[in-house]
C-alpha cells in the first residue's frame, strides 16, 4: 500500500476523477492523499448532475471534497501524468526479495 501512496502523492496538483464505489464520479484538482488514500480535491465538479441533484452544489467549482479511501472504487489519471518507469522500478523494489544479513560460521 505504501506504493500507491507514493505514487499519488506525485499526483498532489493534477486533475484526477474519482469513482466512488456507489457509482458517483468527481473530478477535482488532487490536493492531498494519506497513508489511508483518503483524498481531498479543490475545484470539484460532479460528473453526472442530472443523475444526482443533491450534490450540484459541490459542482460550484470552487468547492473541496474529502473522500475516504475505503469508498473509492477507481482513481483516473491522466496517462501524461503517470512516470511509467518511476512506477516500474518502485514495484521491482518492493518486490524485490530481501536480502539476507546472516553469516554462517
Amino acid at each position: 500500500q505504501k506504493l500507491f501512496y507514493s505514487f499519488f502523492k506525485t499526483l498532489v496538483g493534477k486533475e484526477v476523477a474519482i469513482e466512488l464505489k456507489n457509482d458517483v464520479v468527481f473530478t477535482g484538482t488532487l490536493h492531498s492523499v494519506d497513508q489511508y488514500l483518503n483524498v481531498k480535491l479543490l475545484n470539484v465538479r460532479v460528473v453526472h448532475e442530472q443523475k444526482y441533484p443533491q450534490l450540484v452544489p459541490l459542482s460550484s467549482g470552487t468547492g473541496a471534497l474529502f473522500v475516504r479511501g475505503s469508498v473509492v472504487r477507481y482513481i483516473q489519471i491522466a496517462p501524461t501524468d503517470v512516470d511509467v518507469e518511476l512506477l516500474q522500478d518502485a514495484t521491482r523494489k518492493e518486490n524485490a526479495p530481501a536480502k539476507s544479513t546472516a553469516t554462517v560460521s
